[in-house]
This record gives C-alpha cells, sequence and structure tokens, in this order.
C-alpha cells in the first residue's frame, strides 16, 4: 500500500517543526497512555472470573431433582466458583423449573435481586416447610400403629 506522499511530506515538516525532543516527549506520553489503558483492561479481565458468570457453569434443575438439594448443590456450586452473590439470585432462577420457575417469576423485578427471597419463594411455592417434613417423617414412619401405655 503507498502513502499518500503529501502526508508524507507533511508529517515530515511537522516532525522537523516541533524538534526532536519535542516528538519524542510526545511519542512518550502516547506510549504511556496506551500502556495505562492496557493495564486498565488487564485488570479488568483477572476482575471477571470472580464478577462474571463465566466461571459459573450449572446443570439446569429437572422436574425430577428434590428442589431443596438443587438448592444447596447451587449455593455450594457459586462459593467453589466465587460468584459474585449479586448474581446468585438471577442465576438460580434462569436454572430452576415448573413451581419453582413460577414462583422466580412471580416475584417482582426488586425482588429477583435478592437471593434470599428468591430462594424463600421457591420453598413457600413448593411447599417446602414445617408440615413438608411432618409429613415426610410421617411417610417413612408407616401406618400408625398403636402404642401400649406402660
Amino acid at each position: 500500500m503507498m502513502e499518500d506522499p503529501n502526508l508524507a511530506t507533511y508529517a515530515s515538516m511537522q516532525a522537523m517543526a516541533i524538534g526532536p525532543a519535542d516528538a519524542l516527549r510526545q511519542n512518550l506520553q502516547a506510549l504511556t497512555q496506551i500502556l495505562n489503558s492496557q493495564r486498565q483492561m488487564l485488570d479488568r479481565q483477572q476482575d471477571w472470573p470472580q464478577h462474571s458468570l463465566a466461571s459459573f457453569k450449572m446443570p439446569k434443575m429437572t422436574k425430577d431433582d428434590d428442589p431443596e438439594v438443587y438448592i444447596e448443590a447451587f449455593e455450594r456450586h457459586a462459593l467453589m466458583t466465587r460468584l459474585d452473590k449479586r448474581y446468585w439470585a438471577s442465576q438460580l432462577g434462569a436454572l430452576v423449573v415448573g413451581k419453582a420457575q413460577a414462583a422466580y417469576r412471580a416475584l417482582s423485578r426488586d425482588d429477583t435481586q435478592d437471593y434470599e427471597q428468591v430462594k424463600e419463594a421457591i420453598l413457600y411455592r413448593l411447599e417446602i416447610n414445617f408440615k413438608h417434613y411432618r409429613r415426610q417423617f410421617q411417610a417413612k414412619k408407616g401406618p400408625k400403629a398403636k402404642q401400649l401405655r406402660v
């Protein structure tokens, strides 16, 4: 690619007009600005794994998953990958299905930013509470047996 002769002549005249010391100073300033810009970009890139979702990969919940166990696994994985807690609510909301997803979608936009509120809404919608545990316990215990009084 050929340079425009007028541009080359103009550039060489400018370089001569400002003198070699001024040209070096300008070049040094330009290089310093480029270096500072690249350093800032590198600093931001090093923060990405901690603050972005790039390192957070978890399979979507299935209808066969126990929601409580899934949420516990989600929390452990989020801690292990150092996912910023600001993203927990949106990530969980994107991964749940069925009634859990309906509970997430029913929340206001502000409430979907609060992980504890999202988790509470999902568990409430799935009726995972004291009564839930009592039913589970009684189901495992079997039919009521008559207890003898002593």
